[in-house]
């Protein structure tokens, strides 16, 4: 799909507020609301638009611990990384999980309420995965550049 001008500022807009109704979105980016609401539901049909949700504060539901476990494997075979990838999605503290090219083999970014919990969900959940050679974790202090809109070419 080939964007212009117009369905890049309503990009940029969805990724602000999600919730701005189709009347203020259209307002934003200069179309009356049919128009408007049309190319949205091309761009969601397109799968430029995947999906709408909710930005939660991790501090407000007690998660004050982010960690980023990097994942070396011992195999590679399809079967092995098919049951890590299963795994990882399977565990609902693994809020992201990237396949990675170099020294380590995925990049995982666990959101959790403590150290201790953190302990106990690599005893209980990481180290079960199969084919395991190292975690590597690095814990987050701050947020230097929270989650942003995405740049549109």
């Amino acid at each position: 799909m080939t964007l212009d001008s117009i369905d890049r500022r309503i990009l940029l807009e969805l990724q602000k507020d999600g919730r701005l109704t189709n009347q203020e979105l259209a307002d934003r980016v200069g179309l009356s609301p049919s128009p408007c609401l049309r190319r949205v539901r091309l761009l969601q049909e397109a799968g430029v638009i995947e999906r709408y949700a909710a930005v939660l504060s991790q501090d407000a539901l007690g998660l004050s611990i982010t960690a980023f476990a990097r994942l070396t494997l011992l195999s590679h075979t399809s079967a092995v990384v098919d049951e890590v990838e299963r795994r990882l999605r399977s565990i609902p503290e693994v809020v992201e999980a990237y396949l990675l090219a170099g020294d380590d083999d995925y990049l995982v970014k666990i959101v959790i309420e403590s150290f201790a919990a953190y302990e106990d969900l690599l005893r209980r959940e990481i180290r079960a995965i199969p084919s395991l050679a190292s975690i590597k974790t690095t814990f987050a202090f701050a947020v230097t550049k929270p989650q942003s809109p995405l740049p549109i070419p």
